[in-house]
């Protein structure tokens, strides 16, 4: 049975396929895994790579007519002639957090149309949440056996509680950025989790002040946009996808009047 391109009906499909790849992944997890560098230097487990050999599959029979764009295959060179539309898959972001077994690592699966994600599925196995958005239809996350529909907040008059990277920081672009700015709280987190805690109203701003790959955010951009936030460039301007290297520029997420 194939899906209609945008519908709950697909997103409900997405689900399991994410929560099998999660499954896997920790699988590997409880084990003593091997780390591999990719030619960019950047670390691989085999954990990456089953998970990708499971959703591909899975979405090429739920819509086998949209291309896939795929970390570990765009590393191995097997990249598709994209269209107005295209599923972008990161099989394990957060590799570093994998790595370094902390929990905050995630499967990120997100359908891309003319330019904007439109849905997306951000599970993080080890933590137990999954988190979904389809723009125009709202948000949920998956937690402790239910769902509860998620949505961005206005800041407190405290100030804002900004989520920054764990693993990729740099603390003084950070301090630059966020001058001037009544600053309630800082987090530090990993993997697309940072974009989704500002859909969920535990964060209201995530500045990325330094290199992403469309794979990496377009699921958490999806929900993010579906729970009433917006992910921008710095100075405001929308963040497209299908860039020609599918490399970002910096970019800020965030909640109401952030």
């Amino acid at each position: 049975m194939t899906y209609s391109t945008l519908s709950t009906e697909l997103l409900e499909a997405l689900l399991p396929v994410v929560r099998e790849a999660g499954a896997l992944i920790m699988k590997v997890y409880a084990t003593d895994f091997a780390v591999r560098g990719k030619d960019d230097a950047s670390p691989v487990t085999e954990a990456d790579e089953r998970a990708e050999a499971l959703i591909l599959p899975a979405l090429a029979r739920l819509t086998p007519d949209i291309p896939i764009v795929a970390e570990e295959a765009v590393a191995a060179g097997r990249i598709p002639n994209v269209g107005s539309r295209f599923w972008l898959v990161d099989p394990l972001d957060g590799t570093k957090e994998f790595i370094s077994r902390n929990g905050e690592f995630t499967v990120n699966v997100a359908l891309v149309e003319d330019g904007n994600p439109v849905l997306g599925v951000v599970f993080a196995p080890a933590l137990d949440r999954l988190f979904a958005g389809f723009v125009g239809h709202g948000a949920f996350v998956e937690e402790g056996g239910s769902r509860r529909a998620i949505a961005v907040r206005t800041p407190p008059p405290e100030g804002l509680t900004v989520v920054a990277s764990r693993s990729h920081g740099d603390p003084a672009a950070l301090d630059a950025f966020l001058a001037g700015r009544k600053v309630a709280a800082l987090r530090n987190a990993g993997s697309s989790l940072k974009i989704c805690l500002v859909a969920t109203g535990e964060a209201d701003l995530y500045p990325r002040l330094g290199r992403t790959m469309e794979w990496d955010i377009a699921a958490g951009h999806a929900v993010l946009s579906a729970a009433g936030g917006r992910l921008t460039e710095l100075h405001g301007r929308p963040l497209g996808y299908a860039k020609p290297d599918f490399a970002n520029p910096f970019f800020v997420a965030a909640g109401h009047g952030a």
